[in-house]
């Protein structure tokens, strides 16, 4: 990945409290590609955003976005810089109280002194993006699961910003729902000219549309690759969760006293 940096991990470690988190990460996001960090549950990937935004610092290390290290600004250069970012949560995070209209326009209204009228056009032109025109005046209960995740999306780029961070976009979504989300995430992202980091567990979908993914496991990066090496690998661990093998690096029992013993079975 040799195209000018976006954001740069360098060596970062984080723990909370004694739980050691990351250790030791290194990874680069190029300017205008799509990466995907791919790991189990628990591994660390949402924290490794949350330092991306500033919402975490590091105990070592350091992460740089378009230049500045994150955990160095003052709380204005940080917000400012968080305005140039996007970000799609977990299953959406609509405000449940707001139409489809406000929930995209929520960013337009807190962060620039656009008038309505502008803001009004712009809203619409972010839902046609995402194929939702005509649905600003429904709420998120009216919504279907997918429909509520393309909102999110739209909400997530209606600054056009220069950085989006997708939260397990897939998470609970039907196959063509799921299908349409990773297309979109896809083209909008080369629409806009952005950077995107997908945090995720959809493997097949990921592979897809992604430039270039990173394994993390046990705090550290395992693996990392374009789509065809991941694909190729001859790794234990990168096969068995590509390949959603039972058997491999991860154990399907967790570890304890001896079964056979503590149930007192001679063999």
């Amino acid at each position: 990945m040799s195209a000018q940096a976006l954001v740069e991990i360098h060596d970062v470690n984080f723990a909370y409290g004694r739980r050691q988190i990351l250790k030791g990460i290194n990874m680069t996001f190029p300017k205008g590609k799509l990466v995907a960090i791919m790991g189990l549950s628990g591994c660390g990937k949402t924290t490794i955003l949350r330092h991306i935004g500033g919402v975490l610092k590091p105990s070592q290390g350091f992460v740089k976005v378009d230049g500045q290290v994150v955990h160095e600004l003052d709380q204005d250069t940080l917000y400012r810089l968080r305005r140039k970012m996007g970000m799609l949560f977990q299953f959406g995070a609509l405000f449940t109280d707001m139409t489809v209209f406000d929930n995209v326009a929520f960013q337009m209204r807190e962060h620039t002194d656009l008038p309505e009228e502008i803001i009004r056009d712009l809203v619409m032109m972010k839902l046609h993006a995402v194929g939702l025109y005509g649905t600003q005046d429904l709420t998120p209960a009216e919504l279907s699961g997918g429909m509520a995740r393309r909102v999110a999306l739209a909400r997530a780029v209606a600054l056009d910003p220069m950085l989006i961070m997708y939260d397990e976009p897939f998470a609970g979504l039907d196959p063509i729902s799921l299908t349409v989300v990773g297309e979109l995430i896809r083209r909008l992202n080369d629409a806009l000219g952005a950077t995107s980091v997908v945090v995720t567990h959809d493997i097949q979908e990921s592979l897809k549309i992604v430039d270039y993914v990173y394994f993390i496991a046990n705090g550290m990066v395992v693996a990392e690759g374009t789509a065809e090496e991941v694909r190729a690998s001859g790794d234990a661990f990168v096969r068995q969760f590509v390949y959603g093998e039972m058997d491999g690096p991860i154990p399907f029992h967790y570890p304890g006293a001896d079964f056979n013993k503590d149930l007192g079975v001679r063999v």
